[in-house]
């Protein structure tokens, strides 16, 4: 009876040889699509948020009016237009990571462009606002994102190279 552990081993075609170095060019192929996949959802996501019919944060209005109640300085205006700062970072942080060699402000004008444009259509829906202050908001936002992934990625280079990066 055989008592030693089977072990799979893959195929010799699969590992890399001394003279053929792995290029990991497969692995950042499969984080592209992924990136897209997940860009191309928060797009459709974002798209959804903007032009539902009514204030996508109704529901949430009793929970809204008591932190209101609570924290006076935090005022529904200062609530949402944090919201949409947040709702944006991951905006401009695909694009950053999709399109490194994109010069940074094309994802700042993106998202400008994205956000304009869901508030000009909003102003269709009867019981949507459009304002000036969700644009800037959600550009920040972007900016934001694209800040973080060049600080990260900043630091990430220079850890590689054996440098502390301050």
């Amino acid at each position: 009876m055989d008592t030693a552990p089977h072990v799979l081993v893959p195929a010799e075609a699969d590992q890399p040889h001394a003279d053929q170095p792995h290029t990991g060019r497969p692995r950042a192929a499969w984080r592209t699509r992924i990136l897209w996949s997940v860009l191309i959802v928060y797009g459709i996501t974002l798209a959804t948020i903007a032009l539902w019919p009514t204030h996508v944060d109704a529901p949430a209005d009793r929970f809204l009016t008591a932190i209101t109640r609570a924290v006076p300085w935090l005022t529904y205006p200062r609530i949402e237009f944090t919201a949409n700062i947040l709702l944006f970072v991951p905006f401009g942080a695909l694009l950053s990571l999709l399109l490194p060699r994109v010069r940074w402000w094309y994802g700042i004008l993106a998202a400008a462009l994205f956000s304009s444009t869901a508030e000009l259509l909003q102003t269709l829906a009867s019981d949507r606002t459009s304002t000036v202050q969700d644009v800037l908001a959600n550009t920040l936002g972007a900016t934001l994102g694209i800040v973080v992934v060049a600080l990260t990625s900043r630091r990430a280079r220079g850890s590689a190279q054996g440098r502390p990066i301050p």
